[in-house]
């Protein structure tokens, strides 16, 4: 009888790597492998869980639950829990639903492996089963993060910042493009730290390089960069090299000087403000994508109203934005009340939102009328579904294409954009 394995996957995209290097694991074992299934096959499901914010481990929870009863009610045969969750809460767990069959931490799943009577291939540890669209994958150059803002679990979950070396980053690309990969998201919980740990010096803009060198990159994207101490020779690269999208996703949290000293983020409101002017000096064009954090304390009246100028001034091409939710052990959770009511939060994350969604309006109105290199993603009903390099998967905008011709996945597409809503485009070959 063949051996189904059904992996759900919660959280991020740092997440999603992890599950498609153990689907590689699983499949080379014989297991037949559903990413995110519809229904679950009754033998064996593994939840790699996330355990970011309190709505992720919500969610995340709800899932194991769900399967929980399905085991009891004979549709499922095996539950494993890995992750983000089960790293952090592994002992809560383990005795507040003793019904999983067992839980693992974030870097072991060897042992998981192992557990199920299966080999572990050592020699094959990049090697991944893609559950994006061919044409485009993440790649993670580092786990973990030394940076200890005051909010974040990260670092308590996944340790001290270590960098990949570049050797295997590299190889790693090369592998990608050979099965056709042409995008390239590039991933960590904090870009600009890398390498220091291996090489002694930051060399995000040395790998970015060298990663454009590589024939048949055609569109090199950077995740999660950190404001303070900024390495300005990666806006050079950004700059000169045609294959690194002219984005950069860079999470600020917050602009008031008092909130910014509360989150331990080492940058001041004109720091932040002199470093935009800066990017978009010297990478003309570009789309800055930031992250925003309302109801942090010391966030108050007149500190949200300084965060909505700034938003105002700055504008944004893309931004997305959350309310602040107390998290175990952390710096913040010992030394600052969370005082904020939830529903204040919640209307000022509503009224941060409503205002970068006209600035999303008209900043997708500006490209009416102009000609976009557009990828194509997918095909729904009479449009093909494409992003410029100003978009990520998943969390941007699209590009709604017309064409009397078929628009092949992954193939790229020079388009006339001919209208636009709060946040996509439309437009025609």
């Amino acid at each position: 009888m063949l051996q189904i394995v059904d992996l759900i996957t919660m959280g991020c995209s740092k997440n999603l790597v992890d599950s498609e290097k153990l689907m590689y694991q699983l499949r080379k074992n014989g297991y037949q492998v559903f990413h995110n299934p519809k229904r679950i096959h009754r033998q064996i499901a593994i939840v790699n869980t996330c355990g970011f914010i309190n709505d992720a481990k919500e969610e995340s929870i709800g899932i194991i639950l769900e399967l929980c009863k399905a085991k009891e009610e004979g549709r499922l045969k095996k539950l494993l829990v890995t992750g983000c969750l089960s790293e952090r809460f592994f002992h809560e767990l383990n005795k507040e639903i003793p019904q999983v069959d067992k839980y693992y931490g974030k870097f072991n799943y060897d042992a998981l492996i192992r557990d199920l009577g299966k080999n572990f291939y050592r020699d094959n540890i990049n090697q991944r089963i893609l559950s994006t669209p061919g044409h485009y994958a993440y790649v993670k150059i580092s786990e973990g993060c030394d940076r200890q803002c005051a909010y974040c679990a990260i670092p308590i979950i996944t340790g001290a910042h270590k960098s990949r070396p570049i050797e295997d980053i590299l190889e790693e690309i090369r592998m990608l493009v050979a099965q056709g990969v042409k995008e390239f998201q590039i991933i960590a919980q904090e870009l600009t730290f890398y390498g220091l740990d291996l090489y002694g010096s930051r060399k995000i803009a040395e790998l970015t390089e060298r990663i454009s060198d590589i024939p048949g990159v055609e569109w090199i994207r950077l995740h999660y960069a950190y404001p303070h101490q900024f390495p300005d020779d990666l806006l050079r690269v950004m700059r000169e090299r045609n294959n690194v999208c002219k984005y950069l996703d860079i999470a600020l949290q917050h602009t008031s000087d008092v909130v910014l000293q509360n989150m331990r983020r080492h940058i001041s409101k004109q720091q932040q403000i002199d470093l935009i002017e800066k990017i978009r000096t010297e990478v003309p064009g570009i789309a800055l994508r930031t992250t925003l954090m309302v109801g942090y304390p010391g966030e108050g009246e007149e500190e949200f109203a300084e965060l909505m100028d700034f938003v105002s001034k700055m504008r944004f091409e893309r931004m997305g934005a959350f309310a602040y939710s107390e998290e175990e052990d952390t710096y913040a959770a010992q030394h600052f009340k969370d005082e904020i009511p939830e529903e204040v939060k919640q209307e000022r994350l509503s009224c941060l939102m409503a205002l970068q969604q006209d600035i999303s309006e008209t900043y997708c109105a500006e490209k009416i009328g102009k000609h976009l290199k557009v990828i194509i993603d997918r095909k729904e009903g009479e449009y093909f579904i494409g992003r410029t390099e100003y978009d990520s998967p998943e969390v941007d905008g699209e590009v709604f294409v017309k064409s009397d011709k078929y628009l092949r996945k992954g193939s790229f597409h020079s388009v006339l954009i001919t209208d636009s809503t709060e946040f996509d485009l439309y437009g025609k070959v």
